[in-house]
């Protein structure tokens, strides 16, 4: 057997070609349509560039009287000032006052990108920066976000906020449009009562793929928000093709694409190679394997990666604590997993999506991935919001206790690049 016989004929990739440009092909039409509302690929980039200055960005925040405004002063206050604990002393408090830092040697090339979710409050990331101060600890290098993104429109200026924060303190960060099949797309589907339902993802059925992409650019020209959470086949295939028309949006795809074993993860892999541009760049920046993958999946998906020239393009997001209630059976802690494959695999975030199983224990309302969905509303009139902070606090916690695992075992971590200094 001869593994020439996995050629793919040329013949085929022209017939591909043709296809995809065919000016009758009504799917490519289609999609054509939806971005022309916005404009010229020059003028949906343009735009989403000046939406995302700085200055326009508090422009806005100043105009709408908005509260954090103070708050967000009082951030570039405190970086400026170099509040922040630099990364060597982060490094002698964990290791100890006598350890001689210049004579060790850390695995800076495979540097684990710290990562939270989800951060659905901008107030939370004030509270979790004035304890990092306080407590000599790193602010993450990467942030999830899945509030709804009309409500945080409406709030006060949170999206505002929170696109400004991310660039004062240098991380990169995600947020979840809210054209999906838990905005009742799927008409079959209700809340958890039907879960069963959204096994083969969340989905976006129908013509929710091209409001998906309305949505996206709806956010990438208004506030220059260009990179979504991606959960569906369809939509990461219009955001490949959004990208190879020369609007430079990002994705990542989630933990419920199922990416699960390392042929699924080749299936995802392929396309993005397949699509990107002339200049080798994909508009895919990392992407969450399932929570069942062992590092041998890891290292297969790390082996794929590098054989497509993606090695420095796209981050495997690995899940490393999950919500105590309504994702995964408990206790999910893959902490050791990360630190026996974190020398080996590099461009790999730690994700953090609750506490570790012992710092949850004890809560009076420990994390619960449903509490995602629910209304800000609903969750001030019920008195929960000091809980859920609490609950994003204690992932905080988790993230920090990786960082100091990783130092420990000679490995690296990056964090908000802008805060703390190497």
């Amino acid at each position: 057997m001869s593994s020439e016989q996995f050629n793919i004929d040329v013949s085929k990739v022209a017939e591909i070609n043709d296809f995809l440009a065919d000016p009758n092909n009504h799917l490519v039409n289609e999609l054509v349509k939806v971005v022309n509302k916005y404009g010229t690929v020059d003028e949906i980039n343009t735009a989403a560039e000046e939406a995302k200055k700085l200055s326009s960005l508090m422009e806005r925040l100043d105009n709408l009287g908005s509260p954090y405004l103070k708050d967000l002063d009082w951030l570039i206050g405190a970086r400026d000032k170099g509040e922040f604990v630099p990364v060597s002393d982060f490094y002698r408090d964990v290791l100890g006052e006598s350890a001689d830092l210049a004579g060790m040697s850390f695995n800076e090339g495979n540097a684990v990108t710290l990562e939270i979710s989800a951060l659905q409050y901008f107030p939370w990331l004030i509270s979790e920066a004035k304890r990092s101060i306080g407590k000599r600890e790193i602010m993450p290098g990467r942030y999830i976000r899945v509030r709804k993104m009309k409500e945080q429109e409406r709030d006060q200026g949170d999206i505002l906020a929170v696109a400004v924060a991310m660039q004062v303190i240098g991380a990169s960060y995600v947020e979840s449009l809210d054209t999906k099949g838990t905005d009742g797309a799927n008409i079959h589907l209700g809340g958890p009562e039907t879960i069963t339902g959204y096994f083969g993802g969340i989905g976006q059925p129908n013509d929710y793929a091209l409001m998906w992409v309305d949505e996206l650019l709806y956010y990438y020209t208004r506030y220059g928000i260009n990179e979504v959470l991606n959960i569906n086949a369809g939509t990461i295939l219009l955001g490949y093709l959004l990208y190879k028309m020369g609007i430079n949006i990002k994705f990542k795809i989630s933990v419920f694409m199922g990416n699960d074993n390392p042929y699924s993860v080749l299936w995802t892999l392929l396309m993005a190679r397949m699509l990107s541009r002339e200049d080798e760049t994909t508009p895919l920046v990392g992407f969450n394997l399932s929570n069942s993958v062992n590092n041998k999946t890891l290292e297969l998906t790390s082996a794929v990666r590098r054989q497509l020239g993606l090695e420095n393009k796209v981050r495997i997001e690995h899940h490393i604590t999950e919500t105590k209630k309504s994702i995964v059976r408990q206790p999910y802690d893959r902490l050791d997993e990360l630190i026996d494959i974190a020398g080996t695999v590099p461009n790999i975030s730690a994700k953090h999506e609750g506490g570790y199983p012992d710092m949850e224990e004890e809560l009076d309302h420990p994390s619960d991935i449903l509490d995602y969905f629910r209304d800000k509303d609903e969750i001030t009139a019920a008195g929960d919001m000091e809980a859920l902070e609490n609950n994003y606090l204690i992932k905080h916690q988790a993230v920090n206790r990786t960082a100091r695992k990783l130092v420990e075992n000679g490995l690296s971590f990056t964090g908000a690049r802008n805060l703390h200094r190497r």
